[in-house]
């Protein structure tokens, strides 16, 4: 996306606030119509001051009560103009948020898997705060600036024609010596939005993983990573502000030639009596009001190029394609027996990888299926294909007899119910994150569900119990409970289908054998599919797949893969030899 492609764009999301642009446009002709009057006012007054003794107070008296209605009238107006400036700039950030959001959701696991969450979290929340600044200094500085630059020309050229012709004919130096620069700086500060991202990303990962961190003393390398993009920040930041910064004395430069040029000038011309000492006085004044918006926009100038290589960086992630939505008249999945066929699937992460090919399984109405194998073979890529995570690159996935891609996303993911290895759990109290999937459950049927995975103990002897809030991410219980809330929450939805992913990894022996019952009981009549390393734990299921580079080399039940004395049995052997 180019820089008048992302200008585009904005004036796309500025049309439903033209009332308010408008607004701000009236508001800024009446401040600066006003601003501009002051110094004819202040002229007149230096002309009533005739000479030592003859001075027409009345007439004085008369022009500073003109002077004082004008100042309180360009103060409402400048207030009212900021207002409608601050209504534009925030609704804009507050679509651009509620869109980004939007679209995030609605992303592909791909892209979420395929990015750094520090770096979507800078896009969402620092360039948008710098695109924000941009856009209200922008509305701010740039509208009042050109009209004060129109305004006084107008007014300069109904006082004296060859003055005001010295000051056109200086003026574009300005604009050169602006333009060439800030042409230069956008590239700089697109730059500086990409590493700011980078350290936000390193940040995020560093922070989130404090423990991690300090247990493997990865100290010293973390402050490495980050010193060294702090090092490619702080220089590119310097190089773009070095020259942006160029911008004001250059342009200050010029202004003060058009200054020079209107004294010299008009103290001729009142010489000569073409002019009066006031009228030289107001003109003064007017060069230096008809410069300082070249100051005040080449400031804008620089913020603007610095907001729109923000604003890029958010259209982009905007522009990332969204998932494939569910077919025209896909069907929702209500009654559902639970038999799951894979025909010919193939699949993989990375088209130059093959991983998943050619795999076919039939799983019947209540079936237990065990998913076991090495790091990397392809299990916990099965269950993202079941879930619709991720699409097949051929082949076709049935459930319940109905072609996977036929039904409804969120009614097929309705009917799994998912305990992962990654626990997840969201700022709330015990019983909301127990409810996450049945938001109309009663307290009653939270605390089954909690006492069906073994957690009501360890929640009554918390101090508030079920009203327990838990922080972010779960940080204040530990991981173990952090997974038997999980297991609770599965336990309250009960739905027809179970995935679960080494859903007791990290949980004491003792606990765990209580969890297996409970989980012996929930499976049955319920498809399920159970990841595991622990190959102590699916000894009861009935059929173990054995996975090894995307394909199944064995299957069958537990006994029969120990009596082929094949690559299952030397995975159960190496795990409980003597």
């Amino acid at each position: 996306m180019s820089q008048k492609d992302t200008i585009k764009r904005i004036m796309k999301m500025i049309k439903p606030y033209t009332f308010f642009l408008l607004g701000s446009f009236v508001f800024a002709i009446v401040s600066v119509a006003l601003t501009l009057y002051a110094p004819i006012l202040t002229g007149n007054a230096i002309d009533y001051i005739i000479d030592t003794g003859n001075v027409d107070f009345n007439g004085i008296e008369k022009i500073l009560i003109q002077l004082g209605i004008v100042i309180i009238i360009t103060g409402i107006a400048q207030w009212l103009m900021n207002l409608c400036n601050n209504k534009i700039t925030y609704h804009i950030v507050q679509d651009i948020r509620n869109r980004v959001f939007e679209h995030l959701e609605d992303l592909p696991l791909k892209y979420i898997d395929g990015n750094s969450y520090g770096t979507i979290i800078s896009r969402i929340i620092s360039d948008v705060d710098q695109f924000s600044d941009g856009l209200l200094m922008g509305f701010t500085q740039l509208f009042s600036g050109v009209i004060t630059i129109v305004g006084t020309l107008g007014f300069m050229f109904s006082i004296n024609v060859s003055i005001t012709i010295v000051v056109v004919v200086i003026t574009p130096i300005s604009l050169f010596v602006a333009s060439f620069i800030a042409k230069r700086t956008y590239s700089l500060f697109r730059i500086q939005s990409e590493t700011r991202g980078e350290m936000t990303s390193v940040v995020e990962e560093m922070v989130g993983n404090q423990k991690v961190v300090k247990a493997f003393s990865y100290e010293n390398e973390a402050e490495a990573t980050f010193n060294e993009i702090n090092d490619r920040l702080n220089e590119c930041g310097v190089k773009a502000l070095f020259f942006s910064a160029l911008t004001n004395p250059c342009t200050r430069f010029v202004n003060g030639l058009v200054y020079a040029g209107v004294g010299i000038f008009g103290a001729i011309s009142a010489l000569h009596g073409r002019i009066t000492v006031g009228q030289l006085s107001c003109f003064l004044t007017y060069a230096n009001q008809y410069t300082k918006p070249f100051n005040e926009i080449s400031g804008v100038v620089t913020e603007l190029q610095s907001a729109l290589a923000s604003a890029k960086r958010v259209f982009d992630l905007i522009d990332e394609p969204e998932q494939i939505p569910d077919k025209v008249g896909a069907i929702e999945l209500e009654q559902v027996d639970g038999s799951v066929k894979l025909e010919h699937v193939n699949f993989s992460y990375n088209e130059e990888v093959k991983l998943i090919e050619d795999l076919n399984l039939t799983v019947e109405p209540g079936q237990r299926i065990a998913i076991v194998g090495p790091t990397g073979c392809g299990k916990t890529t099965i269950i993202n294909l079941l879930m619709r995570f991720y699409e097949v690159n051929s082949g076709h996935i049935f459930v319940s007899h109905h072609d996977s891609k036929d039904i409804t996303r969120d009614s097929l993911r309705s009917n799994y119910g998912m305990v992962l290895q990654e626990t997840w759990l969201k700022p709330g109290t015990i019983a909301e994150n127990i409810a996450y999937g049945k938001k109309d459950a009663t307290k009653e049927e939270i605390i089954e569900a909690a006492k069906a995975a073994h957690a009501h103990g360890f929640i009554s002897r918390l101090e508030d119990g079920y009203d327990t809030i838990i922080s972010e991410e779960g940080g204040n219980i530990s991981q173990g409970q952090k997974q038997l809330l999980c297991i609770a929450r599965v336990m309250l939805c009960l739905p027809p289908m179970l995935i679960l992913d080494e859903a007791t990894s990290s949980i004491d022996t003792r606990t765990e054998i209580r969890i297996q019952k409970a989980f012996q009981k929930m499976m049955e009549g319920r498809t399920s599919f159970i990841v595991a390393h622990r190959l102590s734990t699916i000894k009861e299921a009935d059929h173990i797949l054995v996975m090894k580079d995307g394909h199944i080399i064995e299957h069958g039940k537990h006994e029969e893969l120990l009596n082929q004395k094949g690559f299952y049995a030397d995975l159960y052997n190496s795990q409980f030899a003597n």
